[in-house]
């Protein structure tokens, strides 16, 4: 099985502009990202997917390989889309790599990847983790996600669900398994190019939830359990964290 990982990198960013060349001890976060990836164990190729010519022009400087996409698409999975329809070499599994987590685990990496090798079934996959703290559960920027017995996602909300009657919701965590979603996707590479000829959905919308449309078009979504936590950067709040 030949796979592939995208890092989609943006310069506009309404809260922190510029982000993927943002300077986090000594490189910038798309170089952190990059090389992060090449340290895992199953991808075969990495490339920086951007619209933008300073990213660009960045990652041929540092010695990375990238490609140019178009301005105009609205998520990650259209960019992926248009660098999977440039390349040469057929590619069994597309990994899409969140470009604002610059110490991503390339051993989440290969979790994702496993799924594809552990049940031939698998289409889409991501991952989740555990949600501990009561804090976490009641988070509207934590993505909550429901499982079945086979560990494909049922729902996915900013709303906490399943609902606990007659129990507090301080002592949730304590009476269920909750699962938030760690926003990292891979999938097969005929069906990436179905999601991307997807329109925008009722569900998607309401939640803005990307992949609430994979779902409500009938597509099932493979879930991994991570032990890891995913720490991305959207704000100056958060780069000052690691500064």
């Amino acid at each position: 099985m030949k796979t592939i990982g995208i890092i989609p990198s943006r310069y506009a960013s309404s809260r922190l502009p510029g982000k993927p060349l943002i300077d986090i001890l000594g490189k910038s976060m798309v170089q952190r990202v990059y090389e992060q990836c090449l340290k895992s164990e199953k991808l075969d190729k990495v490339i920086v997917a951007t619209d933008d010519q300073r990213i660009y022009r960045h990652v041929i400087e540092f010695g990375g390989e990238v490609t140019m996409t178009s301005e105009k698409h609205q998520s990650g999975t259209d960019r992926c889309n248009e660098v999977m329809n440039q390349q040469k070499e057929r590619y069994d599994v597309v990994v899409n790599i969140q470009g604002d987590e610059p110490f991503i685990s390339p051993s989440q990496i290969d979790l994702l990847i496993d799924c594809f090798e552990e049940d031939k079934q698998t289409k889409i996959a991501t991952l989740v983790k555990r949600i501990i703290h009561s804090k976490e559960l009641t988070d509207p920027n934590k993505v909550r996600v429901v499982r079945d017995s086979n560990g494909y996602a049922l729902y996915f909300s900013r709303q906490v669900i399943p609902f606990l009657r007659e129990t507090k919701v301080e002592s949730w965590v304590e009476k269920f398994v909750y699962y938030k979603h760690i926003g990292m996707y891979s999938y097969k590479t005929e069906i990436l190019n179905e999601l991307a000829d997807l329109p925008p959905s009722k569900l998607e919308q309401a939640e803005m939830l990307e992949q609430l449309r994979w779902l409500e078009n009938g597509y099932r979504i493979k879930t991994a359990i991570t032990e890891e936590e995913a720490f991305s950067i959207d704000t100056p709040e958060d780069l000052s964290q690691l500064l």
